[in-house]
């Protein structure tokens, strides 16, 4: 069957079709472009770049530094640090959490770095999941022992990583806790390969974890999505699920893979 391609919608009014293809242009270089340049990229005759050019840059949505050159104003710089700041990560991630938890029934958590520790700040779950315990929203558990923790400290330096071990004596919690430095580290190393974190029954006996980071529009690690199974219920095939997940939420919030 042959496949059909979807368009993606265009604006129904010409002059904001030209508008957006000049500042597309603009955006594919950080220094100015000379009108000719941009008449040349767009299609549009001279006149007609130069008049809508000159309009945005009343706006601010276009600088003139110096005659016939421009490139993007400061209005758009204004515009995006208010849409970032409106950008909650809770508020990200909440739905896409709950899509996934309907797919896997089983507890899907949020989580975010406090200093050494990592706090649980959302949670889908439902009590058909079976876990004997679930942990709180608010609820705090060590880095070293957690998925999610796992994806922070494998995102700081070596030194980084030494620090925070020295300073908490990697204190375990099970018998499957990881308590030497060495053997930490090896883990780490096997996060950054992979890009996904475990919590093999490390800070609860007969529960194990997966977990795919959450980055913000640079590129910086920002939460943790995990899911918690039973030891013996949790699924490799929900791990691509998970990760899905996780750069859905990434892209929410302003993250791009070429970063």
């Amino acid at each position: 069957m042959k496949k059909e391609h979807v368009l993606a919608p265009s604006p129904t009014i010409q002059v904001i079709e030209r508008m957006f293809s000049l500042i597309d242009v603009l955006a594919s270089r950080e220094e100015a472009i000379s009108l000719k340049e941009i008449s040349e990229k767009t299609g549009l005759h001279p006149s007609t770049a130069h008049r809508i050019l000159n309009d945005l840059a009343t706006g601010r949505f276009v600088d003139r530094p110096e005659a016939g050159n421009y490139r993007l104003g400061m209005r758009l710089l204004e515009l995006g640090n208010l849409v970032k700041g409106r950008l909650n990560v809770r508020d990200a991630a909440l739905a896409p959490m709950r899509e996934l938890h309907k797919l896997i029934q089983q507890p899907v958590n949020l989580s975010m770095r406090q200093g050494d520790e990592i706090v649980y700040i959302e949670r889908a779950y439902s009590e058909r999941s079976g876990m004997q315990v679930v942990r709180a929203i608010g609820g705090r558990a060590p880095l070293h022992l957690t998925s999610v923790g796992k994806l922070f400290l494998a995102a700081d330096d070596p030194l980084r990583v030494r620090s925070y071990a020295t300073r908490t004596g990697l204190s375990g919690q099970t018998r499957n806790s990881i308590t030497q430095l060495q053997v930490l580290e090896r883990e780490l190393s096997r996060v950054k390969q992979y890009g996904i974190a475990r919590d093999n029954e490390e800070l609860e006996m007969g529960v194990r974890c997966i977990a795919a980071g959450i980055y913000d529009d640079q590129g910086k690690l920002l939460a943790g999505l995990s899911i918690s199974a039973p030891a013996d219920r949790l699924d490799e095939s929900w791990l691509p699920k998970l990760q899905t997940t996780a750069r859905e939420i990434s892209t929410t919030l302003g993250y791009s893979e070429s970063l």
